[in-house]
């Protein structure tokens, strides 16, 4: 009796436990439903950028600036595959402690230096200071820090390089409003780990934009600015001045919504 019962409730664990695994399959398929990749992990093909700060190793595309590379504008590796609008975006990074990076989206490029990108970025630190927030390159800095809520404030007309810059107050931009928690600051930065792979999700939809860091909420904008705000435009990858720093990213893949 007691090995019939043993076998009985064996195969119905087993059971349970083919059923659980196969619903996590399930929904990982699910989530990924759509999505198309745009890097081949082996070349940097479809990219384009300076191959003195950017390459491909172990299948990885790695951003990095050496003793002998140091940066004096920040450089930008583009993806020459579309200038999307309202799309999903999905990888995974591993940054040095000293590094700095970050993932430009709806961007133009910045024409006056080499490889240079204007436009919203889902900022990435070694120290975990800024990742997660939201900061627009060449514009109007910070939009939302990690746990923020915000919606940019509409502009009544075109502003000059000038006018914007009166308009940044300590590195972020003043002319918006807090309109909720997504958790504090600090909380929020244990769930991203220190120079470990971490995934990354922004979500531009609309005048919304959210960044996700490990499937978390770190910030959501709601960009009312129509002057300066984009509604489209170019993705690249980023290396920061700063000192020698090295950043990785791997499983990048997109989803345009409709």
């Amino acid at each position: 009796m007691t090995t019939k019962f043993n076998i009985k409730y064996w195969n119905i664990a087993f059971l349970i436990t083919i059923l659980a695994v196969g619903c996590k399959v399930s929904k990982s398929d699910q989530s990924d439903k759509g999505f198309k990749s745009i890097f081949d992990g082996k070349t940097l093909n479809g990219w384009e950028g300076d191959t003195k700060y950017w390459r491909v190793e172990n299948g990885n595309l790695v951003g990095e600036i050496t003793p002998e590379t140091l940066l004096k504008t920040n450089s930008f590796l583009t993806w020459k595959g579309g200038e999307p609008a309202d799309f999903e975006l999905k990888g995974e990074f591993n940054i040095t402690e000293k590094g700095n990076s970050g993932i430009n989206y709806r961007s133009i490029m910045f024409t006056e230096v080499p490889y240079a990108m204007k436009g919203y970025q889902a900022d990435i630190d070694g120290a975990v200071r800024y990742t997660g927030q939201n900061y627009e390159e060449r514009g109007r800095t910070t939009l939302a820090y990690r746990g923020q809520i915000t919606s940019i404030n509409a502009q009544a007309s075109s502003m000059t390089a000038e006018e914007v810059r009166k308009k940044v107050q300590r590195n972020a931009w003043s002319d918006l409003k807090v309109e909720g928690s997504l958790g504090h600051t600090d909380s929020l930065k244990t769930k991203i780990k220190s120079q470990d792979w971490n995934t990354f999700h922004i979500v531009a939809k609309g005048n919304r934009l959210q960044h996700y860091i490990n499937d978390i909420l770190m910030s959501d904008v709601t960009d009312n600015d129509a002057v300066n705000g984009k509604s489209k435009g170019l993705i690249g990858v980023q290396v920061h001045v700063g000192p020698p720093m090295k950043v990785q990213y791997r499983n990048l893949r997109i989803k345009e919504l409709k």
